[in-house]
């Protein structure tokens, strides 16, 4: 079971070697579409998607709980995806989300702005100036994004196993390159403990959802880390008795791993309006 999870820069041909990958390799492509259908199925209001779609939220919107509960859905989203495997994803940050799988194959797809403007002009028939200001609106949104909900930069290579630059690359020439490097290094032992690390990854949010969502549990932040028997819950809540409530529902819900909290409590701690 290998994974794929891409990034790309709009006009950087993402989609078109996304889908080759998929076809070649027999996998799944799991479009951008196709997450935001699975986080509103999940429950998250749809007329709320287009806040947190792969921008970076707006100074009230960063501010309100739905961008919390945006994360905590878009995370279910993908390691649901990912746990179905041998799967292609891209966007949403899904290389982000996946990133502690071994069997991970994370690609970043670049161009120069030359090459991209000149794409965009000629799928839109746009001027120069309309794709110009496509280019710099998309790069900004997805860079605000991932650092927004990842603190990560988008454009550091070290988040991937590899950055292409389309503009030297063809879809063809592109796909099969892929294709040699997801067969030469995803290994079985890189499946077997990938697979391990989703199924810890998928407890942790599925407990994470339980105690925000059906409990109503105002803890800021909420994040369940699974290691060794120990789940360990993390966030900041404004009274002792809420991160107390967590750890006695966690015991109940996983009775045979110990449960700790690094939870900070902090008095008044109000972020949401």
């Amino acid at each position: 079971m290998a994974i794929i999870a891409i990034s790309r820069q709009v006009a950087a041909l993402g989609d078109e070697i996304a889908t080759a990958v998929a076809e070649k390799l027999g996998y799944k492509f799991i479009t951008r579409k196709e997450i935001e259908k699975r986080i509103v199925d999940l429950g998250f209001p749809e007329e709320k998607l287009k806040k947190y779609d792969e921008r970076k939220p707006g100074f009230f919107a960063s501010l309100v709980k739905d961008r919390d509960e945006y994360l905590d859905y878009l995370q279910t989203a993908v390691l649901d995806a990912a746990s179905e495997g041998n799967c292609v994803l891209i966007g949403r940050g899904s290389y982000a989300i996946l990133e502690e799988l071994e069997n991970l194959v994370s690609l970043r797809f670049v161009a120069r702005d030359k090459l991209r403007i000149e794409r965009l002009q000629k799928e839109f028939d746009w001027t120069e100036k309309q794709a110009i200001q496509r280019i710099d609106e998309s790069d900004a949104n997805r860079k605000g994004f991932h650092k927004s909900f990842f603190n990560m930069d988008v454009d550091d290579p070290s988040h991937f196993i590899m950055v292409m630059n389309t503009g030297l690359l063809d879809v063809e020439s592109a796909a099969n390159m892929i294709v040699s490097i997801v067969k030469g290094y995803i290994t079985p032992e890189k499946e077997e403990a990938g697979k391990k690390k989703l199924e810890q990854l998928l407890q942790c949010q599925h407990l994470v959802n339980k105690l925000i969502f059906e409990y109503k549990l105002n803890i800021e932040f909420l994040r369940a880390v699974m290691e060794d028997g120990v789940i360990t819950l993390q966030g900041i809540a404004d009274s002792s008795v809420l991160v107390e409530r967590a750890l006695k529902i966690s015991s109940v819900e996983f009775p045979n791993y110990t449960i700790k909290s690094a939870i900070s409590v902090v008095q008044d701690f109000k972020p949401y309006s």
